[in-house]
């Protein structure tokens, strides 16, 4: 046979593949190829008999994608051995559910919570009808036309006002809702440690801590404002407690972390602690608005007839007592004076000897700063008969009352007390 009938005899077969749907076809257009239709018929092998296909499942679609992937060379085949190493399988970490904890304090303490004499404002956008303003009453409830009553009592701005969105959302599909605090109640607070006038005092919105102290008279020389803690008891019967530093902003000339009080707060400001005077601005505090305002010293001298009080802005000095006192330097032996001061720590009385006349020339080394309730004694004779009477006293002064009893007392019956005597100096 002729390449030329091969030629044909292959295209014909192929066409007949392809394009035959009956045996006539098939026969014609082997025919035409120069054959007869049973030389083909014997030559062509017959179809393999076909099974009813099932459809693929999952497992199989995923397995042909991962074949065609590796037939690209985009992932390798793994019967095939590979030159490069395989980096092994990390394993991705264990999910760790974080264990809810308590929110932390600064942020309760910002948080407001409201109670009885509170008044709130709510708003109903696009139904101006439904808006109201409410005073929480005494059992912690407001009562509206619409809801009715509504417990608020120690909830939260944002609490309180998804609660009364959930009750709207009765009566109106998504509503948006938004309550703001119109009116803050007065709340009681309670001061104590290192204040002038510790106790339960009232304040008016807004109350800050500053004006808290200001309100019991400020804090006192003793206190270390470095340690003022703020107590606050919640709803649930848990107490938060936060400790603020007064100080730091004082010397960066920062704010003051002036976080609003609320109503049942306690502030407790701590007493300075023995030895850490040193890292403790005295004069810093005393020109403060922190503490309080006023010192009084007292002054006992023969040319003042006995026990006088002077009343000095706080951080006055010795000499501005001297000054205030009016000291009459040609009556008085100012080469001897001493200055006595209660020690709570010791519960006693310590002294200490200044050179007047030296202060007055500008000696500031004993130009030392004052504290409230200290007692300036002016004169030799003076100085040596007190000292002897405070080393008589043998009992510890149980306070700093007991202190000015005692100068009180040594100034009424002076000329009893020390008897007659003819150097008055």
């Amino acid at each position: 046979m002729t390449p030329i009938a091969l030629i044909r005899q292959f295209t014909a077969l192929s066409l007949a593949g392809v394009y035959a749907t009956s045996v006539p076809v098939a026969i014609l257009l082997w025919t035409i190829a120069g054959q007869s239709p049973q030389a083909a018929l014997s030559q062509t092998p017959l179809p393999p008999t076909t099974q009813p296909s099932t459809p693929p499942t999952a497992i199989d679609l995923v397995e042909q994608a991962r074949q065609r992937l590796r037939d690209r060379g985009e992932l390798p085949n793994p019967s095939a051995p590979s030159s490069k190493p395989v980096a092994p399988i990390v394993q991705p970490p264990p999910i760790v559910q974080p264990v809810p904890t308590a929110p932390t304090t600064p942020s309760s303490f910002n948080l407001y919570r409201l109670g009885a004499g509170d008044a709130v404002g709510v708003v109903v956008q696009r139904f101006p009808d439904l808006n109201f303003q409410a005073v929480i009453d005494q059992d912690g409830n407001i009562t509206t036309p619409l809801l009715g009553k509504v417990a608020l009592q120690g909830l939260t701005i944002e609490q309180a006002q998804e609660k009364v969105r959930q009750g709207v959302n009765r009566f109106v599909i998504d509503p948006i809702v938004l309550l703001a605090l119109t009116n803050q109640r007065p709340v009681l607070v309670t001061l104590t440690g290192e204040i002038t006038r510790p106790g339960v005092y009232p304040l008016q919105a807004p109350s800050r801590i500053s004006s808290a102290l200001l309100t019991a008279g400020g804090a006192t020389q003793m206190a270390d404002l470095r340690s003022v803690i703020v107590r606050r008891t919640l709803s649930d019967g848990s107490t938060l407690e936060e400790t603020l530093n007064l100080i730091a902003p004082l010397k960066n000339g920062t704010a003051l972390p002036d976080l609003r009080l609320q109503d049942g707060d306690v502030v407790v400001v701590s007493r300075l602690a023995p030895g850490a005077e040193k890292d403790y601005d005295r004069g810093l505090v005393a020109r403060s608005t922190l503490v309080k305002p006023q010192i009084s010293v007292r002054v006992l001298s023969y040319a003042r007839g006995g026990l006088g009080n002077v009343t000095l802005p706080s951080g006055s000095t010795f000499l501005d007592a001297l000054t205030a006192a009016a000291v009459n330097p040609d009556a008085s032996d100012l080469r001897r004076i001493a200055l006595i001061r209660f020690d709570p720590v010791q519960q006693k009385a310590v002294s200490r000897e200044i050179d007047g006349k030296k202060v007055i020339m500008g000696d500031m080394a004993q130009n030392i700063a004052l504290e409230d309730n200290d007692v300036i004694v002016i004169g030799r004779n003076l100085v040596g008969r007190v000292t002897y009477a405070l080393n008589v006293f043998t009992q510890p002064f149980r306070d700093v009352l007991g202190f000015l009893l005692f100068f009180r007392e040594l100034g009424n019956g002076a000329s009893n007390l020390f008897g007659p005597t003819n150097n008055r100096n």
